[in-house]
């Protein structure tokens, strides 16, 4: 491993997503910057064969469409091929995060003056850095999960994405992605240079992280009713004293100067964007888990059968079932918000964004005859009004293989209709459950028989069969 690789990842707050560019490769201008085909990658076997080439992720449809002629990557002086890349995968600039420790491969560029910019829509993650040499980006295929790309960012007559594999599958397929391809939110002490503070602690950022851990080396901006959390902020090198090191990194200290904003394509850092990608990304980790780990059971379940001559149409053993079934759980969990951290109690403060993105990730929702939609935002007490992830719309969601999808809609069923009261899920009122079941009965193509069964018997609207929801396939 290169020495730039293991000084690149020492921090690694960066979300795996935009860390497409972690350091799995050598840049050399002008050439093949991606590492490939080169030692182990996790899952390359059977079933899940991540190496293929048969992928269907945003990037590797965009970049048939370049093959074909029928699209063109833009370059531009101030901003290379940012901005084309952004619009071609209905990425939107106002989804901008900008994180300042040093994580990707281009570490050196990365600081508090200049930090990395971060893009993301329902399926892609765009990582950008100040004079940088690629475009760092990953891209969710419905099988595979995670697919790290590169883009090189001098201007070439045929730009390409480079699929990068080797060295970042070694640090995005580990405990913070939940251990399949995937991406995560990493918040730490930084110092004055981005670098990680020595001998502190770092955290991994979701729904359900208290906000006094949150964002350490981001910079977040617009408002959030007086709630304390490390962004913003760095440590400063003090003197040796007799305070152990942990006590000296707590006391952060707000950044003097900002960075330039002038340099980047928006000014913000926006706190309700913030919000959702803390949601999205282990969404993403925890559909691509419950995927690997239903594939991998019934592969291995169905190879025993062949050899033990059992026929393939027996039911599967309890402890084959309960292979898929406990991903398929904790999933079902975290898409509606069981543990969700709150914002403020009730009538104490409410969150506000500095940009436009709460407004336009507002508008791409699809709605029920009473207007509501799971894109909704409460930003009071809670990230959505209707706590139920978006991403159920998601090709992702809908690829997941039977019978884990099976078990998830039956799961969900028995919550929204009140059959399951456990304490689990006691922060769903049935008001709640009952707004949520309406609007996905009315909006969720592909709905199970015993979904469309429980609505005609209750008189509910339910979607036309087929008909695909603007969310799914947005930006």
């Amino acid at each position: 491993m290169s020495a730039v690789h293991r000084l690149g990842l020492v921090s690694a707050i960066f979300v795996a997503l935009a860390a497409a560019g972690l350091g799995w490769l050598a840049l050399r201008a002008y050439g093949q910057i991606a590492v490939r085909n080169q030692g182990y990658v996790p899952y390359s076997d059977a079933p899940i064969n991540y190496r293929s080439e048969d992928l269907s992720d945003p990037v590797a449809k965009l970049q048939q469409r370049l093959d074909q002629g029928k699209t063109a990557l833009l370059y531009e002086p101030e901003h290379g091929y940012l901005k084309s890349v952004l619009n071609l995968l209905k990425v939107p600039v106002d989804s901008q995060t900008l994180v300042f420790s040093k994580t990707s491969f281009q570490y050196k560029k990365i600081s508090p003056e200049h930090p990395r910019a971060l893009y993301f829509n329902d399926d892609v993650y765009v990582g950008s850095v100040h004079e940088g040499k690629a475009i760092e980006i990953v891209s969710f295929d419905p099988m595979q999960g995670a697919i790290f790309y590169l883009l090189d960012e001098h201007k070439v007559e045929k730009p390409t994405f480079q699929r990068a594999e080797l060295d970042c599958t070694q640090c995005h397929i580990a405990a913070g992605t939940r251990g399949v391809p995937g991406v995560l939110l990493r918040s730490i002490y930084p110092t004055t240079t981005g670098t990680q503070a020595p001998s502190s602690k770092s955290f991994i950022t979701d729904q359900d992280s208290p906000f006094k851990d949150r964002w350490g080396g981001w910079y977040v901006t617009g408002k959030l009713a007086g709630a304390s959390h490390m962004g913003n902020a760095v440590v400063v090198d003090k003197p040796a004293t007799e305070q152990s090191d942990q006590a000296t990194v707590n006391n952060l200290v707000a950044l003097s100067k900002p960075f330039d904003t002038s340099t980047y394509l928006l000014p913000d850092s926006d706190v309700v964007a913030h919000l959702v990608l803390a949601h999205q990304t282990q969404m993403h980790n925890l559909i691509t888990l419950t995927n690997y780990k239903t594939r991998l059971a019934l592969y291995a379940q169905a190879t025993q059968s062949k050899g033990s001559g059992v026929p393939a149409d027996t039911s599967l053993p309890e402890n084959v079932r309960q292979q898929f079934e406990r991903p398929a759980e904790q999933l079902l969990r975290y898409m509606l918000f069981v543990n969700e951290a709150p914002l403020f109690s009730a009538g104490s403060g409410s969150v506000e964004g500095s940009s436009t993105f709460a407004k336009e990730f507002t508008e791409r929702g699809i709605r029920d005859r009473k207007g509501r939609s799971l894109r909704d935002f409460d930003l009071q007490t809670r990230i959505f009004r209707y706590p139920c992830s978006y991403l159920i719309y998601s090709e992702s969601f809908d690829t997941l293989p039977e019978p884990a999808k099976g078990y998830i809609y039956h799961r969900l069923l028995e919550i929204l209709t009140g059959q399951d009261q456990s304490s689990d899920f006691a922060k769903l009122s049935g008001e709640e459950r009952r707004a949520i079941l309406e609007i996905l009965l009315a909006t969720k193509p592909g709905l199970p028989e015993e979904w469309r069964d429980y609505a005609k018997s209750n008189h509910l609207h339910i979607q036309i069969a087929g008909k695909r929801s603007r969310s799914s396939s947005q930006g």
